[in-house]
């Protein structure tokens, strides 16, 4: 019977239906507890490289400058140590394929705030094709890849256990009895049946089967293997009888939380939400690696998709905005000026993002820039950029309140540059000890207001 009711949602596409009467009854506003901001997977064949936007344009001025021409070519790949994963049991390794088909994953993912029901988000925005999700289930999650025995949860959309994603659409699972707590580690298994990319690179590994078809009601995985893979989950929501606070952490890959420990939850909002637990405040996670404020960089701009990342999630009542070294280091790389910005159009950005933010009575609290001199694309120009970005945060009484990241992870001997203790790679990525001193720094206040 099951199987005639997924293939009837197949066959329709994504089926709508009203809520049921015990699904209007449950007390509490929904608001967002854990958040993936990635780029979202596109099935079906590699999409065609990004091509460098056009200068950004406002309706202000931006001072930005005509960028040359031809074009600086682009820098090569960098380097970067082994990831560090948190792996006591010693899954084995496999590198992500091309593709992916009939393929089941188990992503673990934290709430940050708990409450009596969940829901998940799952996307396919960016997708080009339909994207067939054949079964899901969530569950409380044990060791290396398994659920713990009896607390699985079939996840349903619009009554039916499987779902067709249309291109370019989020879709909004039914609600699931599955009371959690703050800081408790979920999995969240999805059966894939068709074809999925496996290209887009992420900071967390997922569990996959290493045989193919659905698994998803398994404890434990066949063959399983941890695999960098993109997110299908792009937002948990949960249900809670008392009030709950998000704050939404928008920025690149400094607040993705890049190199840090995968699985481990140490980026500086992971940090964040185990301060705030017992506080009635969540905190999500709207980091994209490689991100900007201007200009496409590893997904949209963060103009483009503060509506989707941020003003979407439920309950978001303060953005913690740090954006920008990525703007910067493309502008003002050592090889010259390829795609060229001022501080002042990204101060243009940050007042655009506060005037949204606004309208929907959300505070902004900007956060200053962490030191980049040695990284890949710093340069002295770039530098006296980051400056000025950074005294316009503290200084100009645009923000609803700042949080001075720079000097937390300062070398005090040279500012410019990161302390040894903080940094152990790239010179423009915390460590999970850097992580936690930028978490250590935020006075609470700003927050909760007392």
């Amino acid at each position: 019977m099951r199987s005639k009711v997924i293939a009837a949602v197949f066959a329709g596409g994504l089926l709508v239906h009203a809520p049921s009467p015990a699904a209007q009854k449950s007390p509490g506003e929904w608001v967002g507890t854990w958040e993936y901001a990635g780029a979202p997977p596109q099935p079906g064949p590699a999409p065609a490289p990004p091509q460098p936007a056009p200068p950004p344009v406002l309706a202000m001025p931006l001072g930005l400058p005509a960028p040359p021409a031809p074009p600086a070519p682009p820098a090569p790949p960098r380097q970067f140590p082994p990831p560090l994963i948190d792996n006591p049991g010693n899954v084995p390794l496999a590198p992500a394929p091309a593709d992916l088909v009939n393929v089941t994953l188990r992503q673990l993912m934290r709430v940050s705030a708990g409450g009596e029901r969940l829901r998940l988000r799952f996307s396919n925005e960016g997708g080009t094709e339909p994207l067939v999700l054949g079964s899901v289930h969530v569950a409380l999650a044990a060791a290396d890849g398994s659920v713990v025995p009896g607390s699985d949860h079939a996840v349903q959309f619009a009554g039916h256990g499987g779902v067709i994603i249309p291109p370019e659409a989020p879709v909004l699972s039914d609600p699931v009895d599955l009371a959690t707590r703050p800081l408790q580690k979920l999995y969240v298994s999805v059966h894939v049946p068709g074809p999925l990319a496996a290209r887009a690179p992420r900071s967390q590994f997922e569990y996959v089967a290493g045989e193919a078809g659905d698994f998803t009601v398994s404890e434990a995985l066949p063959q399983v293997h941890l695999m960098r893979v993109p997110s299908l989950l792009t937002l948990v929501e949960v249900q809670s009888a008392k009030p709950v606070g998000v704050v939404a952490a928008l920025g690149d890959s400094i607040t993705e939380g890049a190199a840090s420990t995968s699985n481990a939850f140490r980026s500086w909002p992971d940090r964040l939400a185990e301060r705030l637990a017992g506080h009635d405040w969540a905190v999500v996670n709207a980091g994209i690696g490689g991100n900007r404020l201007l200009r496409y960089g590893a997904g949209p701009d963060a103009l483009a998709r503060l509506d989707r990342d941020v003003l979407s999630v439920p309950g978001v009542k303060v953005i913690i905005l740090l954006e920008g070294i990525n703007d910067i280091g493309r502008g003002f790389g050592p090889a010259g000026a390829a795609e060229p910005v001022t501080a002042e159009a990204l101060e243009a950005a940050d007042l655009q993002i506060i005037a949204r933010a606004h309208e929907h009575g959300i505070r902004v609290i900007g956060a200053t820039l962490t030191p980049y001199q040695g990284a890949s694309y710093a340069s002295a120009a770039g530098e006296t950029a980051r400056e000025a970005l950074n005294n316009w945060i503290k200084d100009s009484g645009a923000f609803d309140g700042v949080i001075d990241f720079a000097p937390v992870v300062a070398d005090p001997a040279n500012p410019l540059t990161f302390a040894k203790a903080y940094n152990d790679r790239d010179h423009l990525h915390p460590n999970d000890a850097g992580y936690k001193v930028m978490a250590d720094a935020i006075d609470l206040k700003l927050i909760t207001g007392r």
